[in-house]
């Protein structure tokens, strides 16, 4: 785990932050939205289809983790640069793009568990 007082440091000029145990280890918060995990030391950033090309250029990988059918799953976080970890400024474009991944999958999930818009969802179940 990293330190709850950096974290709170390196993400404070961001926006109000939380740090939580998430799944062994820390789920850090921006205005109550997850934004980054913590596992083994390691701090990842929240990613998805429209975030990953960035991360895919820095070669940043994801986060993953061998679940207990021994299948490996890959997950929606990437690998932080670490050469932005002590540079707010840095920090910063990275944060943007993971802060915009969050708020597309909170939108995603408060508008229906299937991903797909209403109209499709209602078609669909005819």
């Amino acid at each position: 785990m990293l330190d709850p007082e950096w974290l709170q440091e390196l993400f404070g000029p961001f926006g109000a932050v939380g740090v939580r145990r998430f799944f062994g280890g820390q789920g850090v918060y921006l205005d109550g939205i997850i934004v980054a995990l913590v596992a083994d030391g390691v701090l990842y950033l929240k990613s998805d289809a429209e975030t990953t090309p960035a991360f895919d250029a820095a070669r940043l990988a994801p986060f993953s983790y061998v679940a207990k059918c021994e299948r490996r799953v890959i997950t929606s976080y990437r690998r932080a640069p670490a050469e932005a970890l002590d540079d707010p400024d840095a920090l910063r474009p990275w944060i943007e793009l993971a802060r915009e991944a969050a708020g597309r999958a909170m939108a995603k999930k408060a508008g229906g568990r299937s991903g797909k818009p209403a109209s499709k969802r209602k078609r669909l179940a005819r």
